[in-house]
């Protein structure tokens, strides 16, 4: 796990990013129905519950659970498997 405090979270209309002062973390693209346009996290950030915070946040903007916007990447898919 990554500490909250190692990096900010940016919200903007419809994205959401994880940056620090050397780069951005990870960040995902939504619309106001709750469907993830698009989600990545930077392969030295993976693995360590950044995709699951980014969809958290989502959920509490929109008020549901939000979901993958087709086409989905094998990645992605696994992603919203696991919730």
């Amino acid at each position: 796990m990554i500490n909250p405090t190692d990096y900010e979270c940016v919200e903007t209309e419809g994205i959401v990013t994880f940056k620090n002062n050397n780069t951005t973390l990870g960040f995902a693209r939504y619309n106001e129905i709750g469907e993830i346009e698009y989600i990545f996290v930077h392969p030295m950030f993976r693995r360590k519950g950044l995709a699951k915070k980014l969809i958290k946040i989502i959920e509490n903007k929109v008020g549901k659970r939000p979901v993958p916007q087709e086409p989905i990447s094998p990645l992605g898919k696994k992603l919203f498997q696991l919730q």
